[in-house]
């Protein structure tokens, strides 16, 4: 089946399943296409951007099915379903029901079981060895930090790293509770406490010298410093383009590694 995906969980997924996409659209960062993703996509055509894909690239395709998000492409809907049946995902994160629908979309059902079912054995699991490695202090509090040239963004527990997170059993400090969206933009060193947690996952929004200055800055300040994780020795640096912008399960695994890299030492340790 000849499917083209419109946004990066769809396409993460896609190469889950075992199905090379006709098509896909450019990622956020690492473009034109994520790392992690290159070796299965190695000469798959781009559709342009997943803001504002393509139609005519597109069609020129002629997909059997086009995965999208009613998020994104609600707007072009319409046109989408005039080229050939369109699969429209409710939320861009939502990795295991974008794993279902799109198991049944691709005739791929058995294959999305047994992602679903390795995924809840891992997660349990992980779980387990969370709670017999921290005890009484388990569940942990936890802030998922991205560092930008001129701010700090503090990811909620509706993102894509929070919902594998909560997962977990990790939980979240009481500003992070009460915050609407996915994340929270911290300005000023002042609103710093707003992001105490037990455990941070830290990357930069790219690797500039910016970015670096801007952490240096933030990690030397004496409210950061008397936050609980820097105290701990809990501050762990991880990929953010699987943390955040991936989408799928196969960015979903990545996040497992980390987890189970920083906090327990590896695998079955």
């Amino acid at each position: 089946m000849r499917v083209v995906t419109l946004f990066q969980g769809a396409t993460d997924t896609a190469v889950a399943l075992g199905v090379q996409p006709c098509g896909v659209v450019d990622s956020w960062s690492e473009k034109p296409m994520y790392r992690y993703l290159r070796p299965a996509l190695a000469g798959v055509p781009h559709v342009g951007l997943e803001t504002q894909p393509s139609l005519e690239d597109i069609a020129l395709l002629q997909p059997d099915l086009i995965v999208a998000s009613r998020f994104r492409h609600e707007r072009v809907a319409g046109l989408l379903s005039r080229l050939c049946p369109t699969v429209m995902l409710e939320e861009v994160f939502d990795f295991q029901k974008t794993l279902a629908v799109m198991g049944q979309a691709l005739q791929r059902q058995a294959q999305a079981a047994a992602l679903q079912g390795a995924w809840d054995a891992r997660v349990a699991r992980l779980r387990e060895r969370l709670q017999a490695r921290f005890g009484a202090r388990w569940p942990l509090s936890v802030s998922v930090l991205d560092i930008r040239d001129d701010h700090l963004r503090a990811y909620l527990p509706a993102s894509f790293a929070g919902m594998v997170l909560s997962q977990l059993g990790f939980v979240w400090n009481r500003y992070s509770q009460a915050a609407s969206g996915v994340s929270l933009k911290i300005t000023n060193r002042e609103s710093l406490p707003a992001v105490d947690a037990d455990v941070f996952f830290v990357f930069g929004h790219g690797d500039g010298p910016a970015v670096k200055r801007q952490y240096q800055s933030l990690s030397s300040h004496p409210l950061w410093q008397h936050l609980a994780a820097p105290r701990e020795g809990q501050v762990w640096w991880v990929d953010g383009v699987a943390w955040i912008l991936s989408g799928g399960i196969l960015g979903a695994q990545q996040v497992l590694d980390d987890v189970e890299r920083t906090l327990l030492g590896g695998p079955g340790q």
